[in-house]
């Protein structure tokens, strides 16, 4: 889950993982312009991205109540061993559509846990508990060995071998890495508390990487500089639901089942 701030006194916008996840390919999916190319297999990557968090299903359909805070458990605070079913969870399905998608759902997980590939200073596995990191190294080295699993199985085929070759997939893991931390500008933090936000390491055409800054100009409202979209303005939408902090015997699957949707939407325009 994730859970979004709140003035104090106010209620939160809570969304599940899935919700964040159709947003972030919803982004993706209007990417591309005359600066900013899209990398082959661009179809494959765009369902990744908006599946990228799939194996969280089981664990947002079941959530706990944060005993600090009083509402579901929000996405840095679930405990470990559902984190690690998620990173083991979502490779794998996406791996069912297609190997590529597999390699670029495993890359998101392995890197979550080891800085995203040296794009963050945040090394979350330095981190762990040393009782509990071994376990956590032996999903992430399960992992690395899928992504090898998977890369020879696109090497092998002509109609694939180019997109496991040079650079291509890392290209794509940083347009993921971009989407889905673009997602969580807006749904991590109410409208009132974003600040202007740097997005590092966003792949030109493959060649080279530039900064993204993109500025709050109105509630849910934010300019996008450089412009990397297809279309002059970008609108997105994402489901969720309003919660207050609950007491320590709330039922909290039962409570956030029965909790209507609604939905927030987010505009970008260019600086």
């Amino acid at each position: 889950m994730i859970v979004q701030t709140a003035p104090d006194g106010a209620p939160h916008f809570v969304i599940t993982q899935i919700d964040h996840a159709r947003m972030s390919g919803d982004l993706a999916a209007l990417f591309g312009n005359e600066h900013f190319a899209r990398p082959e297999p661009w179809d494959l990557i765009v369902y990744t991205i908006a599946h990228h968090d799939e194996g969280w299903a089981d664990v947002d359909a079941a959530p706990d109540r944060d005993p600090y805070t009083g509402l579901v458990h929000h996405l840095t605070k679930t405990p470990l061993e559902k984190l690690m079913m998620t990173s083991r969870q979502s490779p794998n399905f996406n791996e069912q559509r297609h190997p590529f998608c597999g390699i670029l759902s495993s890359m998101h997980s392995w890197g979550l846990y080891n800085g995203r590939y040296g794009l963050s200073d945040k090394i979350f596995i330095d981190s762990i508990d040393p009782a509990q990191r071994l376990a956590v190294q032996a999903m992430l080295d399960e992992e690395l060995r899928r992504q090898e699993r998977l890369k020879q199985i696109l090497l092998a085929d002509a109609a694939t071998a180019e997109w496991a070759a040079g650079n291509r997939l890392f290209w794509a893991y940083k347009l993921l890495q971009l989407f889905d931390t673009l997602a969580l500008f807006f749904q991590m933090t109410h409208a009132a508390a974003r600040t202007p936000t740097q997005f590092l390491h966003v792949p030109v055409h493959g060649e080279h990487d530039i900064t993204l800054t993109v500025t709050p100009v109105a509630p849910d409202v934010a300019t996008v500089a450089p412009w990397p979209f297809t279309t002059p303005q970008v609108v997105v939408r994402c489901r969720g639901r309003m919660m207050m902090p609950q007491p320590a015997d709330t039922d909290m699957v039962a409570l956030f089942a029965s909790l209507p949707l609604t939905e927030q939407c987010y505009t970008l325009q260019p600086a």
